[in-house]
């Protein structure tokens, strides 16, 4: 990964593994929560520039229940903000490399990615978000192992691919848990020492 250029940057990592995430997300609660960090990381505009949407969640368009209004913020319209900040239109290139994510996603063996998916919101679940990164490392690491046919692929994109897929599949499962593990990815994947894989 290193010729794209984004582990090193967080801003770059976090609008990859947004976009990532972003992909194929028809999940309601899944989606709040995925604008909520899109918001507080400042990933995400309203690609109309219409307004429609933009405020909702400062407007004070609340249901009775304190949920926001799911007809007002699609994540649809939404997009990672990078080209706003890098040249040469660097937004498609870390979609086109989210994509490119998601092919080699497409290739992992579904038993090892459920199997770390499971026991990886298990974990998450018994212990401290501290701990959450010494969790994800070693699912990771597992399942890598367990990844055959995958030898040919760059291991660096094989490890990411692999993260963000687990880290997706535990937030579907459960959303309420997507800004801290989104948090606990992009440590991971920026800060991540050579032994933790």
């Amino acid at each position: 990964m290193e010729q794209d250029g984004f582990l090193g940057n967080e801003q770059k990592t976090a609008a990859v593994i947004f976009a990532f995430l972003q992909a194929d997300c028809t999940d309601s609660v899944y989606s709040k929560e995925l604008l909520f960090v899109g918001r507080d990381r400042n990933l995400s505009r309203d690609i109309n520039s219409n307004g429609e949407g933009s405020d909702c969640l400062l407007d004070g368009c609340l249901e009775t229940d304190g949920g926001v209004q799911s007809n007002l913020c699609n994540l649809a319209t939404l997009r990672p903000q990078v080209d706003l900040q890098w040249p040469h239109d660097p937004a498609v290139a870390l979609r086109e490399v989210a994509e490119g994510l998601r092919e080699i996603a497409a290739q992992f063996d579904h038993n090892v990615v459920a199997r770390a998916t499971q026991n990886l919101s298990q974990n998450i679940t018994d212990s401290p978000p501290a701990e959450w990164k010494y969790h994800l490392s070693h699912e990771v690491e597992r399942a890598m192992r367990q990844s055959v046919g995958l030898e040919n692929l760059s291991q660096e994109r094989v490890m990411v691919a692999l993260t963000l897929t687990v880290v997706k599949r535990v937030c579907k499962q459960t959303p309420q848990l997507l800004r801290c593990l989104f948090n606990t990815a992009l440590h991971f994947l920026c800060r991540g020492e050579p032994g933790d894989l």
